[in-house]
C-alpha cells in the first residue's frame, strides 16, 4: 500500500509539474513566438502613436452622435464589461427585453425614419462584448454621422466598405465591420481634412 501511495503522489507531482507549468508556458511561449499580436489580445494603438485604444475582439461603448455604434450590451452593469462576459439571458418573450427592444426601434427609428431598423442594433451578441456589426447596422447609422461631422454620406458609406470584413475563406461567418476600426479611421479621416 505504501509503494501504491508513493506511486500516486510521484504522479501527481509529474502531471501537476507537466500539464500546470511545462505545457502552459510552452504554448505561451509559442504563442508568442509565432501568433504575438494575437496572443496578446489584437490590440490596436492610434495612429502614430503608442497609446492603446482599445482590442480588436472586444466591443467598446460609443455613444456620441459622431460615432457609429456598436450593438447593444448586456455585459456587466453598464454594458462592454469584459470581465463580466454573457449575455442577459432574456428570452424572447420576457417582457423586459421586448420593452428594451421596442424603445430601442423608437429611438433609433427617430434617426432614420422611414428605414426598417437592423435587427445587431437591437440586440446584444452572446458574449455582450461582439465588436462587430453588420454592413447594414452600419449603413443605417451614415445619415447619423453624417449630419454631426459634416460630411458627405458617401464618403462614409465608402468607409465602410473598406473595413466591412468578407466571410472568412468565402463560406464561414458573415460580412461584418469592426466598429472600433471604423470609428478611429473615421477620425483619422476628419483629421485629414482639417
Amino acid at each position: 500500500m505504501k509503494r501504491n501511495l508513493i506511486t500516486a503522489v510521484l504522479y501527481t507531482i509529474a502531471t501537476t509539474l507537466l500539464l500546470g507549468l511545462i505545457y502552459p508556458l510552452a504554448i505561451t511561449g509559442l504563442a508568442q513566438v509565432f501568433f504575438k499580436d494575437k496572443a496578446n489580445g489584437q490590440l490596436i494603438q492610434k495612429t502614430g502613436t503608442s497609446q492603446i485604444v482599445g482590442a480588436r475582439l472586444i466591443a467598446q461603448p460609443f455613444t456620441g452622435v459622431q460615432y457609429f455604434h456598436p450593438r447593444p450590451s448586456a455585459a456587466g452593469t453598464n454594458g462592454y464589461d469584459a470581465s463580466s462576459s454573457s449575455g442577459s439571458n432574456l428570452g424572447p418573450t420576457n417582457q423586459k427585453l421586448v420593452d428594451r427592444v421596442k424603445t430601442d426601434v423608437t429611438a433609433l427609428q427617430g434617426e432614420n425614419p422611414g428605414v426598417p431598423v437592423p435587427i445587431d442594433l437591437v440586440t446584444t451578441s452572446g458574449s455582450g462584448l461582439d465588436p462587430h456589426i453588420t454592413p447594414a447596422a452600419a449603413q443605417f447609422q451614415i445619415a447619423r454621422v453624417a449630419k454631426a461631422r459634416g460630411m458627405d454620406e458617401k464618403v462614409l458609406s465608402s468607409l465602410i466598405a473598406e473595413h466591412t470584413e468578407r466571410r472568412q475563406f468565402g463560406v464561414f461567418g458573415e460580412p461584418r465591420v469592426n466598429v472600433l476600426e471604423l470609428n478611429l479611421a473615421l477620425d483619422n479621416k476628419n483629421s485629414d481634412r482639417k
